[in-house]
C-alpha cells in the first residue's frame, strides 16, 4: 500500500513558528508534523509514502522523514499546481496500482487507516473521503421568535466536514485536474454520480494552520504521551 501526502504549504501563517521550513515539517513535541502522519500510515502497513512538495524541497523532506519506517519519495512539483494538481502529480510517481491513501501532511489526527480503506473497499464508490463534525468557534443563542431561551457555549455543529484523507482508487486518480483544488472538481462531480464515499471520524483531529493552532497541538501531545505510535 502506498500513500500521497500534501506538503506544500509553505507556513506563512504560521509565522517565526515555522523556523522557515515548509508546514509540514515544522517540529511538534520535537518532531515534523508529518512524522505523525507518517507514524500512522506505516502501523496501517503502508510501506511508501509519496511526498508532494514545492520545488527544492525534497531533499529536506526525505532527510527529515525517512526513519520512519515507510520508504519516503518525494514528487516536486515544477510549478504550483494546486492540491488537485499535486495529488495528480504525486501518483505518477507510483509504482503500484489499485488503491491509494492521500492526504493533507499539516494536521494530526487519530484515524483508523485500515477501517477507512475497509469501508471503501467494501463499497462501489471511486473514492472515500473522511469526515468529522466540528464545533462552532462561537457560543450559540438559542431563540424562540425574538426571545432569548438560552445560550450552548461552542456546540457540536450537526454538519459534517472533510478532514482532508481520502482512499483514491484508479478512477478518482484518472479524474484528479492537472491544476487546481480536487474538492472544488473531482470530488462534487463524483458526489454527482453516487461514486463518493464518507467514513466518519470522532475522535481527533486537529489543524495546524497559526501559532494558537500549533500551541494546541503541542499540548495534546503532551497530554497524551503515547499518542505517538512505536
Amino acid at each position: 500500500m502506498e500513500a500521497i501526502l500534501l506538503a506544500g504549504g509553505k507556513a506563512e501563517r504560521l509565522g517565526d513558528a515555522a523556523q522557515g521550513l515548509p508546514k509540514a515539517l515544522v517540529p511538534v513535541n520535537g518532531r515534523p508534523l508529518a512524522a505523525y502522519q507518517i507514524a500512522l500510515l506505516a502501523a496501517a502497513g503502508v510501506g511508501r509514502v509519496i511526498v508532494s512538495c514545492a520545488a527544492g524541497k525534497g531533499g529536506l523532506f526525505e532527510s527529515e522523514l525517512q526513519q520512519l519506517g515507510p520508504e519516503v519519495v518525494c514528487a516536486e512539483e515544477p510549478e504550483i499546481l494546486g492540491r488537485g494538481g499535486g495529488l495528480r502529480f504525486a501518483a505518477s510517481h507510483r509504482v503500484e496500482v489499485g488503491d491509494v491513501y492521500a492526504l493533507n501532511g499539516d494536521e494530526l489526527l487519530d484515524l483508523d487507516f485500515g477501517a477507512l480503506l475497509a469501508r471503501h473497499r467494501g463499497s462501489a464508490a471511486a473514492a472515500t473521503i473522511t469526515v468529522a463534525q466540528v464545533r462552532s468557534p462561537f457560543g450559540v443563542v438559542e431563540l424562540d421568535g425574538n426571545l432569548v431561551r438560552g445560550f450552548r457555549e461552542a456546540p457540536v455543529l450537526p454538519e459534517w466536514v472533510s478532514c482532508g484523507v481520502y482512499v483514491l482508487g484508479d478512477e478518482a486518480l484518472a479524474r484528479l485536474p492537472e491544476r487546481g483544488d480536487h474538492e472544488l472538481s473531482t470530488f462534487p462531480e463524483l458526489a454527482a454520480e453516487g461514486k463518493l464515499g464518507a467514513f466518519r471520524h470522532d475522535g481527533v483531529w486537529l489543524t495546524v494552520n497559526n501559532p494558537k493552532d500549533l500551541r494546541r497541538a503541542e499540548e495534546h501531545l503532551a497530554a497524551n504521551p503515547g499518542w505517538f505510535p512505536p
